[in-house]
C-alpha cells in the first residue's frame, strides 16, 4: 500500500505542477485515482511541505504547490 500512496503522490505532484492549484474534488478527477489513496497521498506531501491544503466547504480543499 505505501507504494501506491508513494505513486499517487508523484501523479498529484505532476498534476499540480501543471496547475499550480486545485480542488480536491478536481484532483481526484485528473488523476483517476481513488479517493481515499489520493487522500492518503496528499498528507504525504502535506508532511513534507510540498503542498498547502485550504479548507473549500464542508466537504472539499483547494490544493496548491508550494514552491
Amino acid at each position: 500500500m505505501i507504494t501506491e500512496i508513494g505513486i499517487v503522490a508523484g501523479d498529484i505532484w505532476h498534476f499540480l505542477d501543471t496547475r499550480k492549484s486545485c480542488s480536491l474534488n478536481d484532483l481526484v478527477k485528473g488523476t483517476e485515482r481513488d479517493r481515499n489513496v489520493v487522500l492518503m497521498s496528499l498528507g504525504w506531501l502535506a508532511r513534507e511541505g510540498h503542498i498547502i491544503l485550504d479548507q473549500e466547504g464542508a466537504d472539499n480543499y483547494k490544493v496548491t504547490l508550494r514552491f
